[in-house]
């Protein structure tokens, strides 16, 4: 993120949620947004993977190829952007994306990477960042294999990515274990809503 956009955003609030493959990301955000108190908008990543069974542009992800996604990084289109995962597909947060919550009035609420959350936290040290992990790494694995989704190469491979990824989580302001789906989503509800009072309070 250079100058520019650290000026640009620097009003913004973040609330970046991280965690492993099969740590139900993906269905916190969604419930998040239907019933957290606090506004918040869910930024839309880029990536270069195809899509997936029943994934639809512009709604899961942007769907670029490695040639347009190339273009905009050139351009200064990203908040941050990484090759993660070790597939050499590339995924991203678009500035727009952050434009269109701050022009709802929301939050930003970003589904990313360890590697997208510390650029976020270097440059944006308001950003709320929580960690969603399960118990054990087993669960993972267990919950890469209930989707029907991957092959055997890409769930090993993204086993080895979460064990990687939980050496990050210290450094995230919370983490939170889904072991059962509506305590974490109580869970994070209350961070953010506890968060924007001591933002109103300062």
């Amino acid at each position: 993120m250079n100058a520019d956009t650290e000026q640009e955003f620097t009003d913004m609030q973040f609330v970046v949620l991280s965690g492993p493959s099969g740590s139900g990301k993906t269905t916190i955000v969604q419930r998040l947004i239907d019933t957290c108190p606090v506004k918040l908008v869910r930024s839309v990543s880029a990536t270069t993977r195809p899509p997936r069974r029943n994934e639809v542009d512009g709604v899961d992800y942007y769907f670029l190829s490695p040639e347009e996604f190339a273009a905009r990084r050139s351009r200064g289109e990203f908040l941050e952007c990484a090759e993660v995962h070790g597939t050499g597909n590339w995924y991203g947060t678009l500035k727009s994306e952050v434009q269109r919550a701050r022009e709802t009035g929301g939050w930003s609420l970003l589904e990313i990477d360890v590697q997208g959350a510390q650029s976020i936290v270097n440059n944006s040290p308001q950003a709320l960042t929580i960690f969603l992990r399960t118990q054990s790494v087993a669960d993972y694995e267990r919950r890469l294999r209930a989707r029907g989704t991957d092959t055997e190469e890409v769930i090993q491979r993204r086993v080895a990515n979460a064990v990687t990824e939980l050496k990050h989580a210290t450094g995230y302001r919370y983490q939170v274990v889904n072991d059962d789906l509506d305590q974490a989503l109580e869970t994070i509800s209350h961070i953010i809503t506890t968060w924007e009072a001591e933002i109103h309070a300062r």
